[in-house]
């Protein structure tokens, strides 16, 4: 399998796994990168998988199952363009020959959904669309932060092995504001010096990893002392866990 990330907008990317003969695609908010990606590497697209209804994730979807006939699955309590199998928490879809578990991961959206697999050429695969950030997390548009902690916490307790592909290329942007909540964090330290050569030279920071998350990402980190402290001084009102993830996600708002 041979897993590409198309950049599409500003900054988004729209992710292309295939096997040399058939892909999927997922969130392609641009028909136009992915078809000329499909021409390139001479692949059929077989399946779309849709983690949730925003525009930039879903504005290619009747464009490419009109030209590839793919099969187009996505969440169950959001709309997107139809028709789509409907997925929810707990279902699992074949595309590629792989079983893709489903999670929901409200916040985000009200319906947001990810993809998982539990081996993909030997290690974890998840597509987590605007969930989970390299350094980050997605904006609370239409859950709670009790919700997207709860996401969060559900992501983070995967494999440490599990590649994080998300749909975004936020990651120096979100490691600067990583930096001002733990200021001393070694791993965060070295990850934004990876970030930053990777960038230089034009490449990707994603996928990352489960296990660099758990070490670097503040909002994966919102419990541990220090994270409390710094949010604490900006909002000394946030005394429960609840309340200082919303905080740290409102000072990220604002940063």
């Amino acid at each position: 399998m041979e897993l590409i990330a198309l950049p599409a907008f500003n900054d988004n990317y729209l992710w292309l796994l295939h096997d040399g003969h058939d892909a999927l695609v997922v969130d392609p908010g641009d028909a136009a990168p992915v078809q000329s990606a499909l021409d390139r590497l001479g692949v059929k697209l077989r399946g779309i998988l849709v983690t949730h209804h925003h525009g930039d994730h879903t504005g290619g979807v009747e464009r490419l199952r009109a030209t590839t006939g793919a099969r187009v699955h996505g969440p169950a309590r959001e709309r997107i363009p139809g028709p789509f199998e409907a997925l929810r928490d707990g279902d699992s879809v074949t595309v590629l020959g792989i079983d893709w578990q489903v999670l929901d991961v409200p916040g985000h959206t009200a319906g947001h959904i990810a993809y998982y697999a539990p081996d993909v050429d030997g290690a974890p695969l998840l597509f987590c669309g605007d969930t989970l950030f390299s350094g980050g997390c997605g904006r609370i548009f239409e859950g709670t932060p009790a919700q997207m902690l709860a996401s969060l916490d559900r992501l983070a307790a995967l494999p440490p092995a599990t590649r994080v592909c998300c749909a975004h290329e936020y990651t120096l942007s979100n490691l600067r504001f990583a930096a001002a909540v733990e200021p001393d964090n070694a791993a965060l330290a070295d990850h934004t010096r990876r970030c930053e050569a990777l960038r230089a030279q034009g490449r990707p920071t994603l996928p990352s990893t489960i296990a660099v998350e758990r070490a670097i990402n503040p909002f994966l980190r919102s419990r541990e002392p220090a994270v409390v402290r710094a949010v604490q001084a900006q909002a000394p009102q946030a005394r429960d866990e609840v309340a200082v993830f919303a905080a740290l996600r409102e000072w990220k708002n604002h940063f």
